[in-house]
């Protein structure tokens, strides 16, 4: 069922410290859940039980069932066999979609995609907000001389975080891990302590408690599900973080700390309910004994600060992903790190989600507040990943509907009706992400329609390649010393850049070289396979260069490996041709008028491709070209 390339599978000392690791970067999110999730159910905004024993066991039940069926089972078993040759994440589950399917359901099947990526963003604002301000809240609860303190020195920590994402993760990365093993521990041992005082409440393991809970309070018994759900809304970054660790140490990790430590803290808390209802108010923080309060609300916030940092990162190679397969126009991606390729950073990015994360700090001023936003991006981001794996399973595994549906139709049921206790909170913050989802998938929809008709237009009329090099004679056009390599998106056409260059300078270089730059829809591409090198005689070659949507090519990287195949290019004594294009937008038969115009600004504004390809400035002569959409 999986294609994960063949790799040996990690043991010893290597299984440990990729385990490590993805406690530090996978597990950071659902990690500090225990900080508001139990309190949203009994004392939230949207909170309507009492801490009976009854309520409290079923609210157990629930979370526990939830970190099983949901966690344990739909993605570390399920969903995580569905991979891009090892590589996870909801665009690299879309790139598996086949395309010679039925063009309608393939349509369907990317604009969901699309959609599910672009609410990962509003995931990316929000979580960065909800568990540094539900950290620094803990200060309230030592006194509340720091109330008016909780929302400046929030927005201080993250002012920080953001800023040092310029300066790469990769030497901080090594400290996640060991801190978060401190903090499971910790928060494992906190609910410990409480649980020894009242066994009884392991009865919550059963089933029963759940669906007896539901029976019992009806409506609000399922809306309270809106507030359960944030125990597993880091369950997408499992699936997402998977290329770099692999399942196994994922699910060791997992199995081994993670889940015991989180299940052993809300128990913990369900005793503390119990026996101090007035807990309701912050729960977490009131586990710990006086003289721990401090040093707790130290570890939580660097617990958030490194939950955040793995979302900030997501969406970093998220957008390259986009970038790479289309979806988006060329941005500045900077290689923070000479040995690590997926360490990046990206200042557009990163400023976005500041500027939003401290707005959504300002507006909503309570973690409590912000609750209401946080489940309804995720939901639908979960629904989406089961419809896309399920469509993968059927197409590309062909596994028999009759063995597939049931399985996806059980995920489906439980996504939905997280869903729906969700989608009452849309007036609370809920909007929230759905706003920005809705916003990011009209710009990166209407990237990938633009370029599309524009690739259409620029198609019409153009010249075979190999029919243009037939018509070229000796000595007719003159030929000059010195190699041109013309970049194309066609490898089959001729260049508009090269037709111009003809035409008003009346000669060709003595090589003249067809650069076309692939993006394959899948992650990476074997060094061995990246060139390929047509000699098409008379002085003319085709290069055709492919990249896994998470490469960053490089014209540098293209011609030291076309040199290796015997085609020689000296960077100083090589001129690159562009076509510098200006769109126009206009009414002809194609796409909305507004989209067009909104393309049109979206291109003005992309990396100019000099910068995103390195290709020496100095070497570059770019001939200009309109073209109507």
């Amino acid at each position: 069922m999986s294609h994960e390339p063949a790799r040996a599978a990690p043991t010893g000392r290597q299984l440990f410290a990729l385990a490590l690791g993805a406690v530090g970067v996978v597990y950071g999110d659902i990690g500090t859940s225990p900080l508001y999730a139990m309190r949203e159910c009994f004392h939230g905004a949207h909170a309507t039980l009492d801490p009976t024993r009854a309520n409290v066991l079923g609210v157990l039940s629930l979370i526990f069932w939830s970190l099983i069926l949901i966690v344990s089972i739909k993605y570390l078993v399920f969903v995580m066999r569905a991979d891009n040759r090892g590589e996870g994440g909801i665009l690299a589950l879309l790139a598996l979609v086949p395309r010679d399917d039925r063009p309608r359901r393939v349509w369907a099947l990317t604009a969901l995609g699309i959609f599910g990526a672009a609410l990962l963003y509003g995931d990316g604002m929000i979580t960065p907000a909800i568990s540094v301000l539900s950290a620094v809240e803990g200060l309230e609860v030592a006194t509340p001389l720091f109330s008016r303190y909780v929302v400046p020195l929030t927005i201080v920590i993250l002012v920080a975080l953001f800023a040092f994402q310029r300066r790469g993760t990769a030497g901080i990365g090594a400290v996640f891990g060991p801190i978060m093993v401190v903090w499971f521990v910790t928060i494992g041992t906190l609910g410990l302590s409480w649980l020894v005082r009242d066994l009884h409440v392991l009865a919550a393991l059963s089933p029963t408690h759940a669906v007896a809970f539901f029976i019992r309070n009806g409506m609000h018994g399922f809306l309270t599900l809106g507030s359960v759900f944030l125990v597993v809304t880091g369950a997408e970054a499992l699936y997402a973080d998977m290329g770099h660790f692999g399942r196994r140490p994922i699910r060791l990790a997992w199995f081994a700390l993670v889940l015991p430590a989180l299940f052993l803290n809300y128990l913990g808390q369900g005793v503390l309910l119990l026996q101090e209802p007035a807990a309701a108010d912050n729960p977490f923080y009131r586990l710990a004994p006086d003289w721990a309060l401090y040093p707790l609300v130290a570890l939580a916030t660097m617990a958030a600060v490194i939950a955040s940092q793995a979302l900030i990162s997501g969406a970093f190679s998220l957008t390259r992903q986009a970038v790479q397969l289309g979806y988006t126009p060329r941005l500045d991606i900077v290689h923070t790190s000479k040995e690590e390729i997926g360490q990046i950073y990206i200042p557009a990015v990163n400023w976005v989600l500041m500027l939003a994360t401290i707005g959504l700090v300002v507006g909503f001023r309570k973690s409590t507040n912000l609750a209401a936003a946080y489940g309804i991006a995720v939901t639908l981001t979960m629904v989406i990943t089961t419809i896309l794996a399920y469509a993968i399973a059927r197409a590309r595994w062909g596994m028999r509907r009759a063995v597939v549906l049931p399985i996806v139709l059980v995920f489906l049921a439980i996504d939905l009706a997280f869903f729906g206790a969700n989608a009452v909170k849309v007036l609370q913050g809920g909007w929230f992400p759905l706003v920005v989802a809705f916003g990011i998938y009209t710009l990166m929809s209407t990237w990938k329609a633009g370029r599309q008709l524009l690739s259409e237009r620029l198609a019409r009329g153009a010249v075979p390649f190999e029919e243009f090099v037939k018509t070229i004679q000796p000595g007719s056009p003159p030929r000059v010393p010195g190699t041109a390599v013309f970049m194309s998106r066609d490898p089959l056409a001729t260049p508009a850049a090269l037709l111009h260059n003809l035409k008003h300078n009346k000669v060709l270089h003595e090589r003249v070289v067809l650069l076309t730059l692939l993006t394959e829809e899948v992650p990476y591409v074997e060094p061995q396979d990246r060139v390929e090198v047509t000699d098409l005689e008379k002085g003319f070659y085709r290069l055709l260069a492919r990249y896994g949507f998470l490469q960053s090519p490089g014209v540098p990287d293209v011609l030291e490996r076309a040199r290796a195949k015997g085609l020689d290019l000296q960077t100083m004594h090589t001129t690159f041709f562009l076509s510098r294009e200006t769109l126009i937008p206009s009414r002809k038969r194609g796409i909305a008028i507004w989209r067009e115009k909104l393309f049109w600004l979206m291109a003005r504004n992309a990396v100019r491709p000099t910068d995103f390809f390195r290709i020496p400035p100095n070497r570059v002569v770019e001939l200009g070209m309109q073209i109507r959409l």
